[in-house]
């Protein structure tokens, strides 16, 4: 899916939502450990539920890789199930892969030839070697870590050189002559706020990936005026206050519930934005 297409995609939806598919065995509702796969089914079930109201889904890859071999094909069912179902959909594999050379080679090789996903988030500490072999592959993207929403993001991130440039601004400037922002994004965490504006400088026509809001207690309401651009240029995660919002046999309406009410508020951004008309 190219930049344009996810855009237009927005619009459709009057939403910039992605669902995080950070699925944990220990968490989703009892009655489904009795299925096949249980994995597999609470994320048809949260699929089926939300695919209305947001544009991407992003299985984190350390809550299946921990199930081992089930895991891993319960994730990879999931993919499948989206591209056959809701093509629409971009989905993101957050892997947050940093190898280089023929290691990088091959976490590539694994996550756009074999499952085919859309994008992959990846860590730049070890440079461009760690992210070269991502973007020979011309209908995919690499999502780059730039400003996090932890606090350990302060030990590294923030730290300034002898000219006063910090740690991330160095990341988006360098990373921009690998790439362009048909190819490339930034993830940054929602709880940054003000921080967008400083993002948008270095990156003003970039898709940002933002995770935090929901549970980890960012806004929406500052993503959106700090950081949305004229093609809105935002996709924010919301993982935990979606898909674990109920755990009953109810969870997948409660879900979309919660799902429509992010796909609101946001529609409502968008459309201060001029990004999107005013409904009559």
């Amino acid at each position: 899916m190219n930049k344009q297409q996810l855009f237009e995609n927005i619009k459709k939806k009057q939403s910039f939502l992605c669902v995080g598919l950070d699925t944990d065995i220990k968490k989703i509702p009892q009655h489904l450990l009795s299925e096949e796969d249980p994995i597999f089914a609470f994320n048809k079930a949260i699929i089926d539920a939300t695919a209305d109201y947001c544009v991407a889904y992003k299985p984190n890859l350390a809550f299946y890789e921990s199930l081992g071999t089930k895991g891993m094909m319960a994730f990879e069912k999931t993919v499948t199930y989206l591209r056959k179902n809701y093509p629409d959909q971009f989905i993101i594999a957050d892997a947050k892969r940093g190898d280089i050379g023929n290691t990088s080679e091959m976490y590539a090789r694994s996550f756009f030839d074999h499952i085919k996903v859309d994008a992959v988030t990846v860590a730049p500490y070890m440079g461009e070697d760690s992210v070269k072999p991502f973007l020979i592959y011309p209908e995919a993207w690499v999502i780059l870590l730039a400003l996090t929403s932890n606090k350990g993001s302060h030990d590294f991130q923030l730290t300034e050189d002898a000219n006063g440039e910090r740690l991330f601004e160095k990341v988006l400037r360098k990373s921009q002559e690998w790439a362009t922002d048909e190819q490339m994004m930034y993830v940054v965490g929602a709880t940054q706020g003000k921080m967008f504006l400083d993002i948008r400088k270095q990156a003003p026509n970039h898709f940002l990936l933002v995770p935090g809001v929901g549970a980890q207690g960012g806004s929406l309401a500052e993503v959106a005026q700090y950081g949305m651009n004229d093609q809105c240029g935002l996709l924010v995660n919301s993982s935990r206050a979606i898909i674990y919002a109920d755990k009953t046999e109810a969870f997948a309406n409660v879900a979309r519930e919660a799902a429509h009410a992010v796909q609101e508020e946001m529609a409502g951004y968008l459309h201060d934005k001029g990004i999107i008309p005013c409904k009559a």
